[in-house]
């Protein structure tokens, strides 16, 4: 449900979930990991979510967002892989996704930006061509 929740906006910005389980009370302790594949998209997902409330989990909370003091998908897999939380159910684990839809349209986006760039700047070396 987390997930459906999060793609109605941010479908493919993010590469590693992690919803902790309190495996006593089989319930969820109330925050996630969440790995954007790059800081750009970070801003947007958090104007969407920060303050507001899940209303489709039928709670008052409020979402409430912050910086990990793991960062990265790498660092993040590193640090999870050898857990005790590994050997419980499987639904419970976190979950890495791969090849992105919003890295693709990122990378896309830095190369258009960079062919604009290289553009511009043969316009101003033609400019300063015809002012010799």
């Amino acid at each position: 449900m987390l997930l459906a929740a999060i793609d109605e906006t941010h479908k493919g910005t993010y590469d590693f979930v992690y919803l902790p389980i309190d495996f006593k009370n089989k319930c969820n302790v109330g925050y996630a990991f969440i790995n954007m594949v790059s800081y750009s998209l970070i801003i947007s997902f958090y104007q969407t979510f920060n303050g507001k409330k899940w209303e489709k989990f039928n709670s008052e909370k409020v979402a409430s967002l912050a910086y990990a003091r793991i960062q990265g998908k790498a660092a993040l897999v590193s640090h999870f892989q050898n857990s005790s939380l590994m050997n419980e159910d499987k639904r419970c684990r976190p979950i890495l996704f791969q090849g992105s839809e919003a890295a693709d349209q990122l990378h896309l986006e830095l190369k258009l930006l960079l062919l604009l760039m290289q553009f511009l700047l043969l316009l101003q070396l033609l400019k300063m061509m015809l002012l010799l």
